[in-house]
């Protein structure tokens, strides 16, 4: 997806967390903790890895706007959007990644507890909404363990991206477990 501001991107990421909701509503309680054959997590383990990562993005985002406010660098309203991350991005759309140990499901959290975090975590990311506007968020990053170095802009896209990912799985889960 092409982005031209900020609000493109929130937006978006609002999009993808109503059809994560959706999607999770239609499902019946042992259908989320039910493990199809060939799968490593259930539906309720992947929603927990959604909340944990979201989390985490959350952090790290406002570490690289901190570290952009003390730049004192204002943005002239364009994208700190990488044409390597775009490049990147796509080339991982239907590959199969290992998720790192510190952001695996423990098993421990239940589903309201999952969207509990991640609302938290939502209304975090909004509350920084304005710092990634008035901002030049280019010259902070933080690596990723697949895509390398990240501005915040782009953690933000990933946030997205990797729930919009993993909606997807669970919709493919979903219908292995109605077979």
């Amino acid at each position: 997806m092409k982005y031209e501001s900020i609000a493109d991107i929130y937006s978006a990421n609002e999009k993808i967390r109503e059809r994560l909701c959706e999607t999770v509503a239609k499902i019946a309680e042992t259908e989320l903790t039910a493990l199809p054959d060939g799968e490593k997590w259930t539906i309720q383990q992947l929603v927990e890895h959604i909340s944990i990562v979201e989390y985490n993005v959350a952090r790290i985002c406002a570490k690289l706007i901190e570290a952009a406010k003390t730049n004192g660098k204002l943005s002239d309203g364009s994208l700190a959007i990488s044409e390597n991350f775009a490049s990147k991005l796509s080339s991982i759309v239907d590959v199969k990644l290992e998720a790192p140990e510190r952001v695996q499901p423990t098993g421990n959290i239940s589903i309201a507890g999952a969207f509990e975090q991640m609302k938290i975590t939502r209304d975090a990311l909004a509350a920084l909404r304005a710092d990634f506007e008035s901002y030049d968020l280019s010259g902070s990053k933080f690596p990723h363990p697949y895509l390398g170095d990240l501005t915040a802009t782009e953690w933000l896209i990933l946030s997205g991206g990797h729930e919009a990912r993993h909606t997807a799985q669970i919709e493919r889960l979903l219908e292995q477990i109605r077979q």
